[in-house]
């Protein structure tokens, strides 16, 4: 999917959810950066049937509990979720963002919102793999994808 497409079709509908301290170029770079990195836009299941569902390939253990259970993030998901139809839970939530792209989308950028450091400015390649090292936690890291990645999604968000 095209990254102009996600951005109005996905991310834009997901962040006009969130409140508004929520929305901003970086996030939207995270967002796609971390979109790209994983999936590449084209899986919303992972690949050889693993844990992770969504664009952004999140497991139900790891950054969906995160995000439900969260003080930063839960109330918000809970929320949002009530306004999705999905019950918050784990399963629910897990199920879910494999086929609502704004719910994954929001979800992603509650994960994000749950790490304490500032995002990365949209220049700071180096600050955005360390966000999304730290926060996403990937199983096979591909740090040389990154920076092309960080880059494009930067273009679109600026």
């Amino acid at each position: 999917m095209e990254l102009n497409q996600v951005r109005r079709s996905i991310i834009g509908p997901a962040l006009a959810l969130l409140p508004a301290k929520m929305t901003s170029p970086q996030a939207l770079a995270m967002l796609l950066a971390i979109g790209l990195q994983e999936s590449h836009f084209e899986y919303r299941r992972q690949l050889g049937n693993g844990p992770a569902r969504s664009f952004w390939q999140m497991e139900r253990g790891g950054g969906v509990h995160g995000v439900l259970t969260h003080l930063a993030s839960a109330k918000l998901a809970a929320g949002i979720c009530a306004q999705r139809g999905v019950e918050p839970t784990e399963q629910a939530v897990w199920e879910a963002i494999e086929h609502d792209d704004v719910l994954a989308a929001v979800m992603a950028r509650l994960l994000l919102w749950t790490d304490p450091q500032p995002l990365p400015a949209l220049s700071d390649t180096a600050g955005g793999w360390a966000l999304y090292a730290r926060v996403w936690r990937p199983g096979k890291p591909r740090p040389a994808e990154w920076p092309a990645n960080y880059l494009r999604a930067a273009g679109t968000a600026a």
